[in-house]
């Protein structure tokens, strides 16, 4: 089993929900973050100020998988969030190793549990 940890665009999570949802993956965790990587934040104009935003608005999916499903749902979410070629900022995804996973509700654990 494995947990894929994305970071993608806020304007991506529609598109990217949609297209997990069609490869049958139903359960994702969404958390809104801030960071930042190469790109490094911008500048931005605010009535008449200039300031530095160096902490960029992201979004954080968290999804739990089995390993046969890990190829497909990495394709899929950057396909996803890929658009004109790739830019700088189109987001990250990580693949770590779940040791276990259980189902409170039933007791089950182990892929089953997904």
């Amino acid at each position: 089993m494995k947990m894929i940890t994305a970071y993608i665009q806020p304007k991506r999570l529609d598109s990217v929900r949609q297209v997990l949802s069609e490869i049958d993956i139903n359960g994702v965790s969404v958390t809104e973050v801030k960071g930042f990587g190469r790109q490094k934040g911008h500048t931005e104009l605010y009535r008449g100020a200039e300031y530095v935003v160096e902490f960029l608005p992201k979004v954080k999916l968290e999804i739990a998988i089995t390993d046969e499903q890990v190829d497909e749902v990495i394709e899929t979410i950057s396909s996803a969030c890929k658009i004109n070629g790739g830019k700088i900022g189109d987001g990250k995804i990580f693949v770590t190793s779940l040791e276990q996973v259980v189902r409170i509700r039933t007791g089950e654990s182990g892929p089953e549990a997904l």
